[in-house]
Order: structure tokens, then sequence, then C-alpha cells
């Protein structure tokens, strides 16, 4: 399946990659000493690295054990890495379990390599060759070698020191707008959030140094509110999220990006098509919160006002479909941005008149 330059620049950049240094150390040495090998595959069965003993590596290359082969179980049948992608778990197989005839000479051991942040396998790691491979040991091997090379994934190397050290966790996403609640994706994990915990976790990732109790209270509820609801709000939120959450002062233990921050920046870069493209709708459009409320109405202000001294006819366009219907300053905008003549202009303008007429206006001729 991979061969040459394709193969060689395939698992350059698979994530394998990164730990096949470490999976040599651990296996590499002990297939080469035993007569056996080691042989590294992706998910898709397909044998990135096969290495050990000379002699047995040419055994192998007789029933096409080589690298850029592909052995998941629809091509070789049953056997170890095959089966073990197969499974989703570490097998052994010995000899005539094999499907083919032609590898029934062969016992191996197999177990699977996953991604830590997101449980998915990426790989498998095997060793192959004759009855020594058949010992317990052999499973176990591989077992160990697997979840060494899934720790090794949550450490990176400090370019300068050189110094192995844990790597930052991703950060998290937060969606709140156009939403009644709140969806927050962690880990691999989704998560829905109620309105309240939604509005907890957006305040608190527009306060990155924390807040206090008073003043996340002050951010919630319009007239006073005991602190005490407060906290006990914030333990029903760390029953959903954990840790992402600590008091004293109230922060976030952990970065995170949110839809509300995409369409702020695109604004502040100028580019107002990507934060209108960014914006489903008003943030927690439910909320009460007065903190929310606020930045609500800042940003709606904020990306209206970027619409109207646009140049382009059809940011305009989108904004009056979408969210200014009966926004009769952005048609009249839009229509004297569009050609005379044009079916475009013709549609814009009577919905200027329609509005002009409903809001008791005169009707200007010039938007005809």
């Amino acid at each position: 399946m991979l061969a040459d330059s394709e193969l060689a620049s395939y698992r350059a950049a698979h994530p394998l990659a990164a730990v096949i240094g470490m999976l040599r150390d651990l296996v590499g040495g002990t297939a080469d000493d035993g007569e056996h090998l080691m042989a590294v595959s992706d998910a898709a069965g397909r044998l990135l690295w096969v290495e050990g003993h000379r002699g047995t590596r040419r055994r192998a290359e007789a029933m096409n054990f080589v690298e850029g082969a592909v052995w998941d179980e629809e091509h070789a049948g049953t056997n170890a890495p095959g089966t073990a992608l197969a499974l989703g778990r570490p097998v052994q197989i010995f000899s005539t379990e094999h499907f083919r005839h032609t590898v029934q000479g062969w016992t191996c051991a197999a177990a699977p390599i996953r991604d830590p942040t997101t449980g998915q396998v990426i790989g498998v790691i095997d060793v192959t060759g004759g009855d020594p491979v058949a010992h317990p040991h052999s499973l176990a091997l591989v077992k160990a070698a697997a979840r060494a090379a899934e720790g090794e994934f949550g450490w990176r190397r400090d370019p300068v020191s050189g110094i192995w050290m844990p790597a930052p966790p991703e950060p998290g996403r937060l969606q709140v707008l156009g939403r009644s609640d709140g969806l927050l994706r962690l880990d691999g994990r989704e998560f829905r959030l109620n309105r309240r915990h939604a509005e907890v976790l957006f305040i608190l990732s527009e306060h990155q140094l924390g807040v206090t109790g008073e003043q996340l209270a002050d951010c919630l509820y319009e007239d006073f509110m005991d602190p005490a609801a407060v906290r006990v709000e914030l333990t029903r939120l760390r029953r959903v999220v954990g840790d992402l959450v600590r008091s004293r002062p109230y922060r976030l233990t952990r970065a995170l990006t949110a839809d509300y921050h995409d369409v702020t920046a695109a604004l502040r870069q100028g580019d107002t098509a990507a934060a209108l493209a960014a914006y489903p709708g008003p943030l927690l459009p439910s909320s009460e919160a007065p903190a929310v409320v606020a930045k609500r109405r800042w940003l709606e202000t904020q990306l209206r006002s970027a619409v109207l001294v646009s140049a382009n006819p059809d940011v305009l366009s989108l904004w009056a479909e979408r969210f200014g219907f009966d926004d009769l300053q952005v048609w009249e905008r839009l229509t004297a941005m569009l050609p005379r003549g044009s079916v475009r202009r013709a549609g814009t303008a009577a919905r200027s008149r329609e509005l002009r007429a409903e809001y008791g206006l005169s009707i200007d001729v010039a938007f005809t």
C-alpha cells in the first residue's frame, strides 16, 4: 500500500513517529536479541516499521510482512496486528490460529496504541517470531510498550534545555452564541451546560485572573444575592466539569477558547466578513445575567456598526437577512450600494419602503 518516498513521508508525519525511538528501546532490542521482529502499524493496519533480526526479516518478506504492507483482518485474515485493531485490545495469536497457511509457522502478540486525549486507536505495536514469542511475556511486553507510548504522547521535549516536560493541555472550547444553553468541549468530551453554568464559564473566561464571590454574584444577578448562592452553583458546576473551576478567587484552571472570542478577534482585525461568519446569533439570548446582557449588547452593537461601514454589499445583505430584517438603516445602506436597475436593488428598495411605512416615515424617492 505504501512504498519508498510515499512511505517515508507518511510515517514521518504520523503521530507514532514521535514514539518510535522509545518503542525501539523497549521492544526493538528484545526482538533483535530473540531473533524475532518488532512491527508498528497505523490504525488501518499498514506496517510503518518492521525491524529486528536480519534473518527473521528475510523470512518474513516471503509472506509480505514488510514495511508498507497492510495487515488488517480484511486483507490478511486473523493475525495479531489486524486482530488487535479489530478488537481494540491486546491479543496473542499462536501459529495455526492464523487464518492464512503461509503465516501459520509464526506466533505474534500485539497491542493497540491509543491517543490519550481522544481514546482513538492510532496504531499497533507487534512482536512476531517463532516459538519463543508464544510465551506470555511477549503479550505483557507489547501491552507495557503501548502504555508507555501513550504516556509519552503527553510529554514534549523543551527545545532549549532538551528536558522532557508535560505538554500543556489543549484548550477547551465554549459555545455560547445563538443558543439558550452552553456547550463545552474538553479533552475529547462534550458537556451540555444549563444556562447558569454557561453564564458562569463565560464570565470566568472573560476574567482570567479570577473574581471574588461578591463580584461573580454581581455578574450573575441583577439584585443583591448572597455569595452563598454562588458557592452552591459552583459546587454543581464542578460536578459537571471537574477541576476546570477553582475558588479563592473563582477562576478557570485551563484556557478556554469561545465562539464569542472568535467574533471579537475578527472585529479587532477589521475582518467583518469573518466576524459575521463566526456569529450564529446573540450571546445566550435568554440570559438575564447583567454581565452577559452587557456583553451581548456590546457585541451586537459592534458587529452591526462594522456591517454598516462595510463596503461589501454581501456582508450587509447577510446581516439584513439573518439579524436585521427590521433594520431600516441597514436596508437603506444596502440599497444605496447596489447598482440601479439590478434585481437585488429592487428587492432591497422594496423592503426599505415597507419599513418606512411601518415606522410612519416618508418614502424616500431615492430608493426606487
